[in-house]
């Protein structure tokens, strides 16, 4: 009876064809609009031929030099350091966490754990935690989240074109955070904290705002070869999705924000996922960041899902270790144990640190707080709080090499910055 019952579940190849004629319908006003905007910027091949240029590191370096940027320096220390191998061996680290047990132990690389670091509002943070790596012999991440504001950081003397240039260098991913998102004021009847309970819905993009994100989108895609953007609504999701099916290279990873907490919201996120995947298999979507209230046992479930869907090396989860410690989560919040005990189980992870350890960050005179992100550098730099966020940023380079430090002892693999730690 129960196989007679799961039979029900077949979607018939008559809702396809329905679901592919409302594709291609002439009339569908929200494909036209994608279409329209595909068009304006010069079509697909000709989008990804402009991202390709503005990605070129040369490039990236040329533009630092006709901009006079003061950041240009630093990236040429971080290229001529990364040269010298100044950066800690994986060998030499392994045997710094391990001492002269490391040349036996064996490592489980099929589930190595990408070290994910949140988040790098200032180009700066990055040769401070650079300077510390050498000195203190630790890792560098793998993986980088941005959450500033993208005209403000462009503004900001080549600090988007420095970051963009040093992520190459190091060898590691990056995500840049758009402006066209709820905190922008796009929805009229929100405000700050008094209206939150408005943001339970959605984070703000309504209405035209969709088309704006994926306009947004093509700018820094074309201008600065910026692939990889946060996502945060459904709809966004949607258009991303379709210009993936259209041919542009463009990828995204959904925000905690979001809320995938369970193992049928992530199968629903999985299944538009292989929907609307290209025929290679590829998609958009290339990282989940699932909800910070979901246990092993939610990972592990939606792990099965993303490898049924065949999506496994494609789509990473990223999950919360620490985070910033006001502001977000109650605190005390460390996921390092669970973290050790489900990457043995679970393949294509990323440890996103967020804060520090709680029990360092509430002894700090400035803890880490979610609300800085949106603060600008001119405000940040009128309280006087510049080294207070530096320290906060390193905190989190800290609690980041904690977890290496526990995977690695574990047997765990962990991908840091290709480039520096070989």
């Amino acid at each position: 009876m129960s196989e007679d019952l799961r039979k029900k579940l077949k979607i018939s190849t008559k809702r396809l064809k329905e679901i592919n004629d409302f594709l291609l319908d002439p009339k569908n006003e929200q494909v036209k609009e994608i279409l329209k905007l595909v068009r304006k910027y010069g079509g697909p091949a000709a989008i990804n031929r402009k991202a390709a240029k503005a990605r070129k590191l040369e490039n990236l370096i040329g533009r630092l030099e006709k901009e006079k940027s003061p950041y240009l320096r630093d990236v040429m220390w971080l290229m001529e350091q990364r040269d010298m191998g100044a950066f800690i061996s994986v060998k030499d680290y392994r045997k710094k966490v391990l001492g002269r047990g490391a040349a036996r132990k064996k490592f489980n690389m099929k589930n190595a754990v990408t070290l994910e670091i949140s988040a790098l509002q200032f180009f700066p943070y990055l040769i401070a935690e650079a300077r510390l790596a050498i000195k203190k012999r630790e890792l560098m991440p793998g993986r980088f989240i941005r959450v500033r504001n993208m005209k403000e950081q462009i503004a900001d003397k080549g600090d988007t074109l420095a970051v963009a240039a040093s992520m190459q260098i190091v060898g590691a991913s990056y995500v840049e955070t758009l402006d066209t998102k709820g905190t922008d004021g796009s929805n009229c009847h929100l405000g700050g904290p008094e209206t939150i309970t408005g943001y339970f819905g959605g984070v703000g993009q309504p209405n035209e705002h969709a088309i704006q994100w994926a306009e947004e989108y093509l700018h820094y895609y074309t201008t600065y070869g910026i692939r990889q953007v946060l996502n945060v609504n459904a709809g966004t999701i949607m258009a991303a999705y379709l210009l993936h099916r259209l041919g542009i290279d463009n990828e995204f990873k959904i925000s905690v924000y979001m809320g995938n907490d369970n193992p049928y919201a992530a199968m629903w996120t999985l299944l538009a996922a292989k929907m609307f995947a290209r025929n290679d298999g590829t998609t958009s979507l290339i990282g989940l960041n699932l909800s910070n209230s979901v246990n092993n046992e939610t990972i592990i479930k939606a792990s099965k899902i993303r490898k049924a869907l065949g999506l496994e090396k494609v789509v990473r989860f990223e999950h919360h270790i620490v985070e910033t410690y006001k502001s977000i989560v109650i605190q005390p919040y460390n996921r390092r144990a669970e973290l050790v005990e489900v990457a043995a189980k679970v393949p294509n992870i990323s440890a996103k640190h967020e804060g520090a350890d709680p029990e360092i960050d509430c002894k700090r005179e400035h803890p880490s707080d979610i609300l800085n992100y949106f603060m600008t550098k001119e405000e940040i730099e009128q309280k006087g709080w510049t080294k207070a966020l530096e320290r906060n940023y390193l905190d989190k380079h800290d609690a980041l090499n904690r977890t290496a430090d526990a995977l690695t002892k574990a047997g765990i693999g962990v991908i840091a910055a290709r480039n520096l730690h070989r």
